[in-house]
């Protein structure tokens, strides 16, 4: 018998490695993406609209973001080739939250090469923004892989592995509503009068949010042990699996594709919303804090409500599915909804949030189905799944806001028609354009919803060791 055979043995016939994991472990565990999801909520929500109003063109604005997710989408390949063979997930993870950090700042923080170089053109600005959120998304992926491919290395009980990628996108629902609450406190006591407001004002939520991730990082990092299934295959040195497996296997393609589409739903969504409500609807300034707020509301209901569940690959299917299906309503909503009704933004914004928390804690799980047993590829595959995300996401958004259009438009509250009106000479000037805030908010995430439900009536999941928990998380 082999010494890999004898490690698989050894794993399927301890009990601890199956059981159902505690209550205190899950939210220890969960905790610890709180950092990188309160940054990511800042980049996508607010990043396009800091950059275009500190004077950046809608294209340079997408070239800062195009750059960051080509950065984190390459670095998660790397970094998780070397989880694999050096395993030390918290180290990974530590040092990626430092990187966050420092490198956060820096995005919103202002153009620093501006100040040193006493020089504030567009050209040095955009490379600025572009290097420093590259270095922000090279540390946001270490700490991503590391952070998602310790599921699988926890525990074998598939409920229990879904259970902790559900408090994972509690958490992520907490990060989100953490920012939303710091936004509107900054918006709604300061008034951005000059460039030099508008950065501070941003300046404040990037440092408050800072503040709490690292607070719930240090939680992590102190209350969360180095996984045991881990560090015991670390020991075989038969134990790593290459890359050729995975490529060998249909439902790698069938989970790559579902999650690169559930993340551009997530992604290319939050990034447009803040630009719709004050752009296509008019709403007020405080709506690009109060409509993001009931969406992850809404989201971390439902994740908290599916940590109750025992999950089957069928039920899996079946409520992702009701996740996908949800969204291409909403979106069908959001293309038709006219100005004079925006108000029905914030009903549409409770089932956004629903089919987020659905499509998202599926999604991700059905990594973990993936994985399986072959816990020596884990961090490849997370890292393999997440370039597609950042890539794919990167490029939407930079595709999307090349087509931006900043022509004046002519005003009508029926239509999704972007509306200005323009006064010249006493006369009215006016033209009309489609607004690609409303499709990129829309169409898009519709599409992509629809394309993934379809892929994954087609998966064969299996989920063993799927044993019901024994103490809920809900009292």
């Amino acid at each position: 018998m082999t010494s890999s055979t004898v490690m698989n043995y050894d794993i399927e016939n301890d009990d601890s490695f199956t059981q159902p994991v505690g209550r205190w472990s899950v939210l220890y565990y969960g905790s610890g993406h709180m950092l990188n999801d309160i940054t990511a909520a800042c980049w996508f929500t607010y990043l396009l609209l800091f950059l275009t109003d500190i004077g950046l063109s809608p294209r340079g604005a997408a070239a800062v973001m195009l750059s960051g997710q080509i950065a984190d989408g390459f670095a998660t390949i790397f970094i998780g080739e070397l989880i694999d063979r050096f395993g030390h997930f918290k180290i990974w993870h530590g040092a990626g939250s430092v990187l966050v950090a420092v490198s956060f700042s820096s995005v919103f923080g202002g153009c620093m090469p501006c100040r040193i170089l006493s020089t504030s053109t567009l050209k040095v600005e955009t490379i600025s923004y572009c290097v420093f959120a590259a270095i922000f998304n090279v540390g946001w992926a270490a700490t991503q892989v590391a952070h998602m491919s310790m599921v699988n290395c926890i525990t074998l009980n598939s409920t229990s592995r879904v259970v902790l990628t559900s408090c994972r996108n509690a958490f992520t629902m907490v990060a989100n509503l953490s920012l939303y609450a710091i936004a509107f406190i900054v918006f709604s006591v300061s008034t951005a009068k000059t460039h030099a407001d508008l950065e501070n004002q941003y300046r404040w939520i990037a440092y408050s949010s800072i503040f709490i991730g690292c607070c719930f990082v240090g939680i992590f990092l102190s209350r969360t042990e180095e996984p045991r299934l881990k560090m015991g295959l670390r020991g075989n040195s038969h134990a790593r699996i290459s890359w050729a497996y995975w490529f060998k296997k249909i439902l790698y393609y069938q989970v790559a594709l579902v999650y690169m589409l559930t993340r551009l739903v997530v992604n290319v969504s939050q990034a447009y919303l803040a630009f719709y409500v004050i752009n296509d609807l008019r709403m007020g300034q405080s709506a690009k804090a109060l409509v993001p707020a009931i969406i992850y509301i809404c989201s971390f209901i439902v994740s908290i409500l599916l940590q109750e569940m025992a999950w089957t690959g069928q039920r899996l299917k079946a409520y992702y599915s009701a996740g996908g299906v949800l969204w291409v309503f909403c979106g069908a909503g959001i293309l038709i909804l006219p100005m004079n009704m925006s108000a029905f933004m914030y009903v549409l914004a409770i089932f956004v949030g629903i089919a987020n928390a659905l499509m998202m804690v599926t999604g991700i799980s059905m990594q973990n189905v993936l994985v399986g047993e072959d816990l020596s590829g884990c961090a490849f595959v997370c890292g393999t799944l997440s370039f597609l995300d950042k890539m794919s996401c990167g490029i939407a958004v930079y595709v999307l806001q090349s087509y931006q259009s900043m022509s004046p438009t002519v005003l009508d509250n029926n239509s999704s028609i972007t509306s200005l009106t323009v006064l010249d000479n006493n006369s009215l000037i006016s033209t009309s354009y489609i607004s690609v805030t409303r499709f990129g908010l829309g169409l898009i995430p519709a599409i992509c919803s629809l394309v993934s439900v379809a892929v994954t009536f087609t998966m064969k999941l299996h989920t063993p060791y799927s044993k019901p928990l024994v103490e809920p998380l809900l009292q």
